[in-house]
């Protein structure tokens, strides 16, 4: 039975993980959730990735830890257990996907579940949702993304704290860090993180691509530099360079000069 369902609305397409009860993150949902990551980024119709979990208790648990311990007697590498290509729930490492992706929690995100999360671009929640990484009380790393992101998006010394205790911290407290950028009802979240990604994919799509790829790819430079990076012919964003040539570059002002929705061709 398969672990992730999609659907795509419009330009859209939403994935949901699904091995109940907590949504844990094994290798069949990894190289389902790598094969629908994977879909969001070839498939030139789709825009915007929604990431979700079902059930009313996790977005997810994480990695699957009583698949881990059975098979610990017969992997050279268990830790490799739940990687993919795209890394840990086959998306975590995917490094070529530059479509824009919301992350709904319907729940607790912990461990390897709060990763899937951090990799997104923006997060909204449940009130009832919890964020925690219980790695150090379990003998390993939140090194499925924690240690690389979770310290970009809240204060150095809250993630730090975060990460050596395992204290899991509520809704509002991930909102006050700006972690989620919103926590709605539950019986309005999804309609509002399908109304945002329904929105983005408005945009012109290469330059949502371009956007994505030059932000993180320029976000630590010091600011002359991240200016000198995206000057022409410096090779450093191609996406981005792309835009500049495109079709869609010169349809916005036009449309916009002759009042009408610009017709995007993603070229």
């Amino acid at each position: 039975m398969s672990q992730v369902r999609t659907e795509r609305r419009d330009k859209v397409l939403e994935i949901t993980m699904d091995n109940p009860p907590v949504n844990a993150i094994g290798t069949q949902m990894s190289d389902e959730l790598y094969t629908a990551f994977s879909t969001l980024r070839d498939d030139a119709s789709l825009t915007v990735g929604l990431v979700t979990g079902e059930g009313e208790k996790c977005f997810s648990a994480g990695w699957d830890l009583k698949e881990a311990a059975e098979s610990f007697d017969d992997m050279e590498a268990p830790e490799t257990m739940a990687m993919t290509p795209g890394g840990f729930a086959g998306y975590t490492e995917m490094w070529d996907l530059y479509k824009p992706v919301i992350a709904a929690l319907n729940g607790h995100a912990v461990g390897g579940g709060l990763e899937v999360a951090l990799a997104a671009d923006i997060i909204v929640c449940v009130p009832e949702a919890t964020i925690g990484l219980p790695e150090m009380q379990r003998g390993f790393l939140p090194d499925a993304g924690a240690v690389q992101r979770l310290p970009k998006k809240i204060p150095h010394n809250v993630a730090m704290e975060m990460m050596y205790t395992g204290r899991y911290i509520d809704a509002e407290e991930a909102l006050h860090w700006g972690l989620v950028h919103k926590i709605l009802p539950r019986d309005e979240m999804m309609d509002y993180a399908r109304n945002m990604a329904h929105e983005i994919s408005k945009g012109a799509p290469l330059a949502l691509q371009a956007l994505k790829e030059t932000f993180y790819g320029s976000c630590e430079m010091p600011v002359q530099q991240a200016f000198d990076s995206m000057s022409r012919n410096k090779g450093i964003f191609p996406i981005y360079e792309s835009v500049l040539d495109s079709e869609d570059f010169k349809e916005g002002p036009k449309a916009y000069a002759e009042k009408r929705e610009p017709v995007w061709k993603g070229k």
